[in-house]
């Protein structure tokens, strides 16, 4: 038994504005199958999709507080040329710099129009088949920790577990890497940015919301009431969904 990410799920103010800015950043198109938008491929609908990590926007009361968020995307770019591109593309969109401490890096950090923030990669050879979106980066204090919870957790492979980094994939070798980088602060907040993780046809959601548990995983409150998803947490607070198999 293991569960695979299905989505990345960001909280708006604007769930519409919010996922027509992230189609136009990635190149996708964004459908409303419901209250929330949910951002894919171009082509119709496909969910899950069996490559990509589609990115579902879900309308809150809340605002975005000030606070950095601890789980951001990171997209990829062919050359120098490109990126900065991109990134005048996305300024264009309604993306504005942000300053997170960043310093002299080779990357662009920008944030959207509710102020989730993200980067725009310098050209790697890593990323040149992942798609629009290189990773999905978390902030994480132990990284042996949120490696081995993840690794357990996900039918993900580890590729690489160092002093400031783990990196997971899909098994399949397709789509977005998953990142944990090793940061010196804490969580504060709730977080605006999480994953979605789906079982695989055949196995049981309260099995595998029982294996997290054994794993380090905490149930999680967040006011959702009677729901067919189940929220919870990693060791370090993370809060990310199980969701139920359609």
């Amino acid at each position: 038994m293991a569960l695979r990410p299905v989505h990345v799920n960001i909280k708006a103010l604007d769930a519409s504005a919010v996922g027509r800015f992230w189609a136009e950043a990635l190149g996708w198109s964004a459908y409303s199958p419901g209250v929330t938008t949910y951002v894919g491929p171009v082509g119709g609908l496909v969910w899950p999709d069996p490559v990509v990590l589609g990115v579902d926007v879900v309308p809150v009361p809340e605002p975005k507080t000030t606070t950095k968020n601890r789980v951001h995307l990171d997209l990829a770019t062919t050359s120098a040329a490109h990126q900065a591109q991109l990134v005048a593309r996305l300024q264009a969109l309604g993306a504005t710099a942000a300053h997170v401490g960043q310093g002299n890096v080779p990357w662009t950090v920008l944030a959207d129009p509710e102020g989730n923030e993200f980067c725009v990669r310098e050209p790697r050879e890593i990323h040149r088949d992942t798609g629009p979106v290189a990773a999905v980066v978390v902030d994480c204090a132990d990284l042996g920790a949120m490696a081995r919870f993840w690794g357990e957790a996900l039918d993900w492979t580890l590729h690489e577990v160092t002093e400031d980094r783990a990196v997971l994939r899909s098994a399949k070798g397709v789509g977005p890497y998953l990142e944990f980088l090793r940061t010196p602060d804490r969580k504060t907040v709730p977080d605006r940015v999480h994953l979605d993780l789906l079982p695989h046809p055949g196995d049981d959601q309260d099995a595998e919301v029982a294996r997290l548990r054994a794993l380090g995983a905490t149930d999680l409150d967040l006011g959702q009431g009677d729901v067919p998803w189940t929220c919870l947490a990693d060791p370090e607070g993370h809060e990310f969904c199980v969701l139920a198999p359609s």
